[in-house]
């Protein structure tokens, strides 16, 4: 497999992952910090390391845009809950890389 196909195969199951989180609003960042140790902030982040290292720079909130789909503030508002005491408490006990 060469590289272009590598790289449009990667894309293609970016885009999947993408449409699954979006489809998947009921599961909060915090659930996915503690089960995968990465969540939607830091995809978001990755998109931007990426796009610099391509030579395009993007800023936090459009890095942020292209991973939630609207604006973070937007759905922070519509969609992320209050962290309860038991993720609270398996945050702080979660094993990190």
């Amino acid at each position: 497999m060469n590289n272009e196909l590598k790289d449009k195969l990667d894309a293609a199951a970016f885009r999947e992952l993408l449409s699954h989180l979006d489809a998947r609003k009921d599961v909060q960042n915090i659930d996915l910090m503690i089960l995968a140790n990465f969540c939607r902030n830091c995809l978001g982040k990755w998109y931007k390391k990426g796009a610099e290292k391509n030579g395009v720079e993007i800023s936090d909130a459009e890095a942020r845009k292209r991973i939630y789909g609207i604006p973070y503030e937007d759905w922070k508002e519509m969609y992320q809950k209050p962290a309860t005491e038991e993720q609270l408490k398996a945050m702080k006990n979660r094993k990190t890389l």
